[in-house]
């Protein structure tokens, strides 16, 4: 199976930074892409960026200020997915939650956390 965790959410003042990791356990050779994604209350969940194979990808919204990277950890025994947020503004408060893409003997299937609050407010 594949679980994952977020943390580093928080309340931040606009302008400012914020690091959001999720760590991905299981065989990694099960899991492609990953991606985080944010809700707001009364909006619709929608993707921030994603990360497949090196190949990253950022929501218009997220591009030029947030960067995705992931990290192999514990020997290659899990991924750490990373969310470095810069120039963060009011619109970004939203719960925050990775998923990822099951493949191979997990193929079809997709993995979430439980999200981190992400909160921006002078």
């Amino acid at each position: 199976q594949v679980q994952l965790v977020e943390s580093g959410g928080g309340l931040v003042q606009p302008g400012g930074s914020l690091r959001l990791s999720c760590v991905v356990s299981g065989r990694q050779s099960n899991i492609g892409a990953i991606g985080w994604y944010r809700q707001a209350p009364g909006k619709e969940r929608e993707l921030v960026a994603r990360i497949s194979d090196g190949i990253t990808r950022y929501s218009d919204s997220a591009l030029g200020r947030f960067t995705i990277s992931r990290d192999f950890v514990d020997g290659g025994a899990k991924s750490s997915v990373n969310l470095e947020m810069r120039n963060l503004k009011p619109e970004d408060t939203a719960l925050y939650s990775c998923s990822a893409q099951g493949i191979r003997n997990l193929r079809g299937r997709d993995f979430w956390g439980q999200g981190t609050q992400v909160t921006v407010s002078s």
